[in-house]
């Protein structure tokens, strides 16, 4: 008869997981991005930026997000269109005159 080993238990109360960022492996890309691309699908895009990739087809309808090409049916990012719309919404604090102006400004367009 074959021992089936143990599954590894849960942490006990009030610990947790460690996160790989956490536990020092430093091998684990931190960019998952392909390199050398001049121009990046939505979900990676959306992966450079941090936004959710539902984030920037909504822009893409209203307005407000980066500028994008359509090649056929596909649709691509430039990665400096990316980074100068990331770098355009930068503000010391909310009460910047064009803090709450940007978003507005982007729908008011669409």
């Amino acid at each position: 008869m074959t021992q089936m080993k143990k599954p590894p238990s849960a942490p006990a109360t009030g610990q947790s997981r460690q996160h790989h960022s956490e536990s020092g492996d430093t091998n684990a890309p931190t960019n998952p991005l392909p390199p050398n691309r001049l121009f990046l699908k939505n979900d990676e895009a959306a992966r450079f930026l941090n936004l959710s990739p539902r984030t920037l087809e909504k822009q893409r309808v209203i307005g407000g997000g980066p500028r994008f090409r359509k090649f056929g049916r596909r649709v691509l990012y430039a990665l400096s269109d990316l980074e100068v719309w990331a770098n355009s919404r930068t503000f010391e604090t909310t009460s910047d005159p064009d803090y709450g102006s940007t978003l507005s400004r982007n729908v008011d367009n669409a």
